[in-house]
């Protein structure tokens, strides 16, 4: 059944179970620095696919964190430019899309990047040596180790160099940077706002995962994408004597808890059918920004494509009036 309009009215102030880690924002500024003092080393090669007199495909390779590397499709308008830029980020776990859907960008006269999550359904390189379990997902990866080497930290911490990388293109117009994405990739879109918020201009997020772990926990919903939670939970705390310390140490990948450092618009979706990601977590999140921001709901929709929201996206990159781009 989807959430109704007053089970949702009385979430307008929540704003998760957890409390933020006392050193969230400390912890995070360490790791922008340690991304930003990545030697940058990137190539760009032609793609498996023909380029068009309007647009030209690339791949993207980048040294990341640990000397990992790294693999985006790149797609631009042909030409010098400079062109504003879309990082478009995707869902758990997965790829990319395909280059013919991320087309889209460049006929709206924009650049895209889509950076493919390494260990997960694209080419690139996850060089792993977390401690502990990894077989139940991406989320679990590091949960036993130092919080600074979780697999989604190195993550995000990977995005920080990405953008580094494309904001120095020369083709690229530095000051009109958007991020997009769904679900995990809405998780990505947000941390990269966050964590970049001199580059950022705009974000578009759908349905944002990683969100709110406790209450993920009280809902029911540790499963599909969140089923790491559950087996972590019944392998390593099942009487749930540690349930605190590992919650606590989530809390430095919980979307909610970057939402305060956003400073660019956002447009934000959620559909009240949602039983992946559950609208009280991704409320959490919309919750805690205190951006230029705006909501839209969809009460029949679940963890889908939600084509509304995509058509929304054309006025919302491609307005130039007001400070929206400022």
């Amino acid at each position: 059944m989807p959430m109704t309009a007053r089970e949702l009215a009385a979430l307008k102030d929540y704003r998760g179970m957890d409390p933020r880690p006392s050193d969230f924002d400390p912890f995070w500024d360490a790791r922008v620095a340690e991304a930003a003092a990545v030697p940058l080393d990137y190539t760009l090669s032609p793609a498996p696919v023909p380029d068009w007199p309007g647009c030209l495909y690339r791949d993207l390779w980048f040294t990341g964190m640990g000397g990992a590397r790294i693999h985006a499709k790149y797609i631009r308008p042909a030409g010098d430019g400079p062109f504003p830029l879309i990082l478009q980020f995707h869902g758990y776990p997965g790829s990319s899309r395909s280059w013919l859907e991320l087309s889209s960008f460049p006929a709206m006269g924009f650049a895209v990047v889509s950076m493919d999550c390494p260990g997960q359904g694209g080419p690139g390189q996850d060089l792993g040596g977390y401690e502990g379990t990894t077989v139940a997902g991406h989320i679990v990866a590091g949960l036993d180790g130092d919080p600074r080497d979780m697999y989604f930290v190195r993550l995000y911490q990977d995005i920080c160099i990405l953008c580094r990388v494309v904001s120095g293109l020369p083709e690229i117009d530095r000051d009109r940077i958007a991020v997009n994405g769904a679900s995990q990739g809405g998780a990505q879109g947000i941390a990269c706002a966050a964590l970049m918020p001199d580059l950022i201009r705009r974000a578009a997020i759908l349905y944002p995962f990683l969100s709110d772990y406790r209450k993920v926990l009280e809902l029911g919903a540790d499963e599909i994408a969140y089923e790491g939670l559950r087996y972590y939970s019944r392998w390593f705390d099942p009487a749930h004597e540690h349930t605190a310390r590992w919650l606590t140490q989530l809390g430095y990948i919980d979307t909610h808890n970057f939402a305060h450092r956003v400073r660019c618009p956002v447009l934000f979706g959620t559909g009240l059918s949602d039983t992946v990601c559950p609208p009280a977590t991704q409320m959490a999140v919309y919750n805690e920004l205190t951006c230029p921001k705006k909501l839209l709901v969809f009460p029949d929709y679940t963890h889908e494509e939600i084509q509304a929201f995509d058509d929304g996206l054309i006025d919302f990159f491609c307005r130039e009036e007001g400070s929206q781009w400022s």
